[in-house]
């Protein structure tokens, strides 16, 4: 007969504030153990684990039932040291809400994670279940939550942009196309263009969402479709005020994920990042110190390579004792072009990048500002206006001096959890060979 539900459910975490209660719980058959007279039953829900004990007859209950068989328990909660937050429940009767009789594809109820990488991919549905893999996308949430939090209190406004466009604006040969309705349409690299737009509109503003790009990365940093963290702010007086933006968001985005969730990190063994006074120096600068401290030049190239970034880290934390570096001026030419050059320098640029423990985390900027400017940059790189019509009009009818930046969001979960490869801090990864799950 059926168990009917005749009280609120109660969470695992929850249950030592219903000692001597007799209380409804629900979750997953994380585990079953089998000691002739007395069973365990390990019962995972969203908050955790609950022990129960099953007398032979309820057992019986869940005879043929695989890990991961959906379950309903009633029974008394009693204090047990031993147990999952110091407490079980005994005296229980279970009900199976949802039968599962096939065996899983691995294991995920043991201390350690087996599966190769892309086994574990190609099961994500199931794996993600896994205690540290809900602890590492919880984290996510929170830097999430962190970043509209900081700038909404900064009188930020979100915005939701358009990810299909109809010309390949950025950068033909990174993107994604697709028929539209006959037409050809483009996935969209960066809400960067619509930002800027809405500058013109409120002021401030910032996006979570997807972003795209049509390269044939092989490497462990690089995905197609990632999260992208954007913010773009007018009336700035310069590019600084962006770096300040910048590093306050993502100080709160760590501060405030830490504070929410202890046990996460716990369990993850985390290692929080060092923030204090971040440099700032020049791509010129840092290339100094690459051949200082290296025997390498550098000056050749208009951009780093990952050893070059790792070695500009090494020098932030030693000498500044900071997981963190600005590097500022990057060469305008490899720069977008609404990037704003440096008057006293314009072979270099108000282009910058954050490096985190090694690695590139954000790219922004100052832009361009002045329409006549802005198109004067574009026919210099040999741009049509025509598919930027509607961008330009915004500039033809006055911005403000602004500037933004965006964060790879998998790839800052990545860094902050020492992570080997992007696709373990990613839900469902898509890169240049995989679609599915």
């Amino acid at each position: 007969m059926a168990l009917t539900r005749t009280k609120d459910r109660v969470l695992a975490a929850d249950l030592p504030a219903h000692k001597n209660e007799r209380v409804l719980v629900e979750g997953w058959v994380h585990a079953i153990r089998k000691f002739g007279a007395v069973n365990f039953l390990i019962l995972r829900d969203r908050s955790g684990m609950a022990q129960v004990i099953l007398e032979p007859d309820q057992m019986q209950r869940l005879e043929g039932m695989q890990a991961e068989t959906v379950v309903r328990v009633t029974g008394t909660v009693d204090e047990e040291e031993r147990a999952a937050h110091g407490v079980e429940v005994r005296n229980a009767d279970v009900e199976v809400l949802t039968p599962v009789t096939d065996v899983l594809p691995f294991e995920i109820n043991k201390r350690v994670l087996k599966p190769s990488l892309d086994v574990f991919l190609n099961h994500a549905p199931v794996g993600l279940r896994y205690p540290s893999k809900q602890a590492t996308f919880r984290l996510y949430s929170d830097l999430l939550r962190g970043f509209g939090e900081y700038l909404r209190a900064r009188d930020f406004t979100e915005i939701h942009t358009p990810k299909i466009f109809g010309s390949a604006t950025e950068s033909g040969a990174n993107v994604f196309v697709l028929d539209y309705f006959g037409k050809t349409g483009y996935l969209t690299q960066s809400p960067q263009l619509y930002k800027q737009i809405m500058v013109g509109v409120f002021e401030r503003v910032y996006e979570i969402g997807p972003a795209f790009r049509a390269e044939e990365h092989y490497t462990a940093r690089h995905l197609n479709e990632f999260n992208s963290l954007d913010a773009e702010m007018g009336f700035i007086d310069g590019v600084d005020q962006v770096l300040d933006l910048l590093i306050g968001v993502l100080e709160h985005m760590v501060t405030a994920m830490a504070e929410r969730r202890p046990a996460d990190l716990e369990a993850l063994k985390v290692r929080l990042p060092v923030f204090g006074d971040v440099p700032r120096i020049s791509f010129r600068e840092a290339q100094q110190i690459i051949l200082d401290e290296h025997g390498e030049s550098r000056f050749h190239e208009p951009d780093f390579s990952p050893q070059d970034e790792r070695w500009v880290s090494q020098w932030a934390l030693r000498e500044h004792g900071t997981d963190f570096c600005f590097v500022t001026h990057f060469p305008t030419v490899k720069r977008a072009f609404y990037t704003m050059p440096d008057p006293e320098d314009p072979e270099h640029s108000f282009g910058f990048d954050l490096l985190f423990r090694g690695q590139e985390l954000v790219s922004g900027a100052q832009r361009i500002h002045n329409h006549a400017q802005l198109v004067e940059t574009m026919q210099n790189r040999g741009m049509s206006l025509e598919p930027f019509e509607g961008y330009l009009e915004a500039f033809k009818f006055g911005l403000p001096p602004h500037g933004g930046f965006a964060i790879g969001s998998e790839r800052l979960l990545m860094r902050l959890l020492e992570a080997d490869n992007i696709r373990e801090t990613t839900l469902f990864p898509r890169d240049v060979n995989r679609l599915i799950p």
